[in-house]
């Protein structure tokens, strides 16, 4: 039984130091901080100016469509990557499979197009 348990003794080690290191990165900061800001440091700050609106503003749907155009071209790269290194061992149902993904992204893509997400006024 003690082989056993000095086989994750490694283990144990890891997650103490990992424990210790994680509640001095989430204490030190409360002690070293600055405990006095000024109303300048308080006040509302976007962009190198003050704000000009509520946070709480509505946004145009364009901006929430170009992120869903950045998550398509990003899964797209994520799985195409891996897919070209071993393009010579998947064969052709890994070959047709990556097609109907592509496919499957090329459809949300049109899509964007379709609702205008491409075109900024």
């Amino acid at each position: 039984m003690n082989e056993l348990l000095l086989d994750y003794l490694p283990l144990a080690i890891f997650i103490g130091v990992a424990s210790v290191i994680g509640l001095v990165l989430l204490i030190v900061p409360f002690i070293v901080a600055y405990q006095q800001p000024d109303p300048e440091k308080l006040s509302a700050y976007e962009c190198g100016f003050n704000a000009f609106d509520d946070a709480r503003m509505k946004f145009d749907v364009r901006f929430y469509l170009v992120a869903i155009l950045f998550i398509i071209f990003d899964l797209e790269v994520s799985f195409l990557f891996p897919w070209a290194i071993v393009f010579k061992q998947v064969g052709t149902y890994g070959f047709w499979a990556m097609m109907l993904f592509l496919g499957v992204l090329t459809v949300g893509f049109i899509y964007e197009w379709k609702k205008g997400a491409l075109e900024w006024d």
